[in-house]
């Protein structure tokens, strides 16, 4: 066995094998791998082998897909059978609902480049002439999808990275993991010790142990997952003895299983409610080839189900039933990426659907690793985005959650119930009081918006305008008029001092820093390709004292990407999230309602846009920052969060005069839109250049460097394939564009939006989005298609509500 080694990846599932591969192929020849027993014994082995394409994420989407392509040429590459059985898919719809997320799905398929086809109730027979179709209202089929052996894909993955130089360690036990002063990585084993320059996590079932070597909380616990196996069936039989093809993977979503065939019979796999989280502290150290005793009774009610739909399944005897460990988080999407608090020790775990995944996430990791970016925007797989809060009561209940919703409609608007409420202002039952409808963002409750009296303070999820539309638009329409208040206490929140501070900001970010104690700048920490990683509020206190303000999901993410950047500079970086609470004063007669709690002149001679100053609020305190997201005069109130309830209630005792009210997220996003105003990871995004993503004004390369400028001068140089644009969408009556749905210019499929809504204050419907530049001029026409539907949209001027900030000014 090696001493000495580039990379170390431990753990011999397809995951792990496919990043071995992926580094090789990446030209990182000196890479090991190091498996415990054999390839395959952990959770992929009982793997059924499954390919769907399917998948709302977009990140997950563009690797499920790289996944499909790769396997259909690896036998070619490698000379080994992986067993791809490319007999399609057919997801089947019962329900209106179902059908709006397919739609909804296909416009994400299409603007990353899947074949889905929709086919009828009577195509669906044709093609699955065993499956009775009473009842069903449509289906979507992908002709790429199918099946495959997921232990002979592993060993040809294996065979490719041998090929390559790597090297593969069966039988062989990591006992320890350390890191040295040089940054080197000592991985021991009950074989010998390695050093390494990088580590990567593909440990599956053992995550949570691999993790704690190195003082990791790992968000993944397995989840029990069975499915059956029958005998043969004699209408199979004769089908293949005719040459008749496979009749293809059929999933059933409203009733929660997935079938296929397998040795002339059927395979049935459910996902049902009541499946154990097991492996909680780890397996055994003796684990292999393991599986649990079944639990038929859990599945009865699919079984059943299954038998109405495809009764063939009825009529033949069990030939076995597995009950296997598969890995989850609690969002079911897979960790891909660096560690935080760590440097080259990366993570590639968590894969509930880790077959389908396995070939696109060792591709992005190792692209990652070896280029310092990955090539797709992985946010929604980022590792960092759980924090401290998912740690085991969480995992258990959450994981187990996930698990029986894989085949629920996932609605945009969807909020899961589960470990809720879990992190919450000070504030939360005086919003609840006020019938606040909350979600959950990081493990934060955050007020989605407010039913108001006599309205059942409750959520109807659908992809279409639904029970809370015209409560938004009142909120919306209430801050345009009025004041109303926003708890945003989920922001995250950074304090920098030294005398480093400022030389380190201003080599980290795109925009100059403020250079006046009280100034406030938007200061963007670009991707070292040019792209955009991270948006922070940056809030000058003092000569070498900033207060950085960025997203609520973005905490660890961002904490970890700073710290990562100080290298030895005298700088204190301290994380103060739940210090602080915020309350988000905004609207015309905010000014009037703060000045009659504050002795601070709130004018605009003396406390202008842009600035903040510390100032009284009654008898407590608070940094004001006179900025927000919304497009009106206000202030954030940035204050100890043990004052939070005192400011809260001085406020509406104060407001009363002023028709106070709160108002929630939904509208804010709807005010957003109509500045606008750009999110991460969705107008923001290391797929787009910071200038394509019209960030002209916040990215100063002139006379400085900072991370990302040569590449975005490289990239500005070879020229952009895309411009960001506001559209206004036409004859919309029924659902609003959210974000991924594809825009044609003249019957071609040219761009995606990004984000979409209504905007109340200018009663039109709009969506932002990214087009080739040579299409983002003023007037434009293009068609958004939304739920299958295509709609007329127009190129219209950026921030089409007070396009000259007259109102933040005022």
């Amino acid at each position: 066995m090696k001493t000495q080694a580039r990379v170390v990846v431990i753990g011999g599932g397809v995951v792990g094998v496919s990043t071995l591969y992926h580094l090789v192929k990446k030209g990182w020849k000196d890479v090991v791998l190091i498996e415990r027993k054999e390839l395959t014994s952990g959770s992929t082995w009982h793997a059924a082998g499954l390919l769907p394409l399917f998948n709302v994420s977009y990140s997950v989407g563009q690797i499920h897909k790289y996944s499909v392509a790769l396997y259909q040429r690896l036998e070619e590459e490698t000379g080994k059978n992986v067993g791809f059985v490319q007999c399609s898919n057919i997801r089947l719809a019962r329900t209106q609902d179902r059908m709006d997320e397919y739609n909804y799905y296909a416009g994400i398929a299409k603007t990353i480049g899947i074949d889905v086809r929709f086919i009828t109730p009577k195509q669906v027979k044709e093609i699955w002439p065993l499956c009775n179709i009473d009842g069903i209202v449509g289906a979507i089929q992908h002709p790429e999808d199918g099946y495959i052996q997921p232990a002979d894909l592993t060993q040809a993955l294996a065979q490719g990275a041998r090929d390559g130089g790597a090297e593969i360690y069966r039988n062989t036990t990591v006992t320890g993991i350390h890191q040295k002063p040089s940054g080197e990585w000592v991985v021991a084993t009950d074989q010998g010790k390695i050093v390494c320059e990088h580590i990567v996590s593909a440990t599956g079932n053992f995550a949570r142990k691999t993790g704690a070597m190195v003082g990791l909380d790992i968000p993944v616990i397995p989840v029990e997952h069975q499915f059956i196996v029958t005998e043969p069936h004699p209408e199979i039989v004769k089908r293949h003895e005719a040459g008749l093809p496979e009749m293809g993977v059929l999933r059933e979503s409203d009733a929660s299983y997935y079938m296929r065939e397998e040795a002339r019979g059927l395979l049935l796999g459910p996902y049902e409610a009541g499946a154990p989280c097991c492996y909680v502290d780890g397996p055994d150290a003796d684990s292999e080839y393991e599986l649990f005793q079944e639990d038929i009774e859990r599945l009865e009610p699919h079984i059943a189900a299954a038998i109405n739909r495809v009764p063939a399944f009825g009529e033949v005897g069990v030939k076995q039933v597995y009950n296997g460990a598969i890995a989850y988080t609690p969002d079911g999407s897979p960790i891909i990426g660096p560690a935080w608090g760590l440097r080259n020790f990366w993570l590639n775990e968590g894969h509930s659907f880790g077959v389908t995944a396995a070939g696109g996430a060792g591709w992005q990791l190792a692209e990652w690793m070896v280029e310092g970016e990955p090539s797709i925007d992985m946010m929604g797989v980022d590792p960092r985005r759980f924090g401290p809060y998912a740690s085991r009561g969480y995992l258990r209940t959450k994981n187990e959650e996930a698990y029986r919703n894989v085949f629920t409609v996932h609605f945009p608007d969807e909020e899961r119930a589960d470990a809720r409420p879990l992190k919450q202002a000070p504030c939360y039952d005086r919003m609840k009081a006020r019938g606040a409808v909350f979600g959950q963002l990081y493990g934060w409750e955050r007020p989605n918006w407010f039913a108001p009296k006599g309205v059942e303070p409750k959520d109807e999820w659908s992809f279409r305008r639904t029970n809370y539309f015209e409560h938004v638009g009142n909120e919306c329409r209430h801050v345009q008029e009025n004041v109303g208040v926003l708890d945003m206490t989920a922001f995250s929140k950074f304090e920098v001092r030294g005398p480093d501070a400022e030389s380190w900001l201003d080599g980290l970010f795109a925009n100059r820093i403020p250079k006046q104690a009280g100034r406030i700048g938007l200061c963007h920490l670009l991707s070292l390709n040019g792209g955009v990683r991270s948006e922070f509020t940056v809030y000058r206190e003092g000569e070498d004292e900033f207060y950085l303000v960025s997203a609520g999901a973005m905490e660890r993410h961002d904490f970890d990407t700073l710290q990562k950047t100080l290298n030895g500079r005298n700088v204190s970086l301290e994380k103060v999230t739940t210090q602080y609470g915020v309350l988000v004063l905004a609207g015309p007669k905010s000014r009037d309602l703060l000045q009659k709690l504050t002795d601070c002149d709130l004018s605009n001679e003396n406390f202008p846009w842009l600035t903040g100053q510390f100032i009284n609020v009654g008898c407590a305190q608070a940094r004001a920052l006179r900025v927000n997201f919304v497009g009106e005069l206000g202030w954030e109130l940035h204050h100890p969060i043990e004052m939070q309830n005192y400011i809260y209630d001085l406020l509406f005792d104060a407001g009363a005069e002023f028709d106070l009210r709160p108002f929630g997220i939904r509208a804010m996003d709807s005010l957003r839109i109509e500045k606008s105003y750009r999110l991460i990871p969705r107008e923001l995004s290391i797929e787009y250049a910071a200038l394509e993503s019209g960030l002209d004004r916040f990215v100063k390369t002139k006379g400085r460097e900072f991370i990302g400028r040569e590449a975005l001068l490289a990239w500005q140089k070879k020229g952009f394939a895309n411009a960001f644009v506001t559209l206004e969408v036409g004859d919309v009556t029924h659902s609003d564009a959210r974000g991924n749905e594809p825009i044609y210019h003249k019957g071609e499929l040219v761009g995606r939006c990004t984000s979409g809504n209504f905007g109340w204050r200018l009663q039109k419907s709009l969506a932002l989005g990214m087009v080739p530049p040579a299409l983002a001029e003023e007037g434009t026409s293009f068609e958004v298609e939304i739920l299958g539907d295509r709609y007329p949209a127009t190129v219209i001027p950026e921030s089409p509500y007070d396009p000259e900030n007259a109102r933040l000014r005022s």
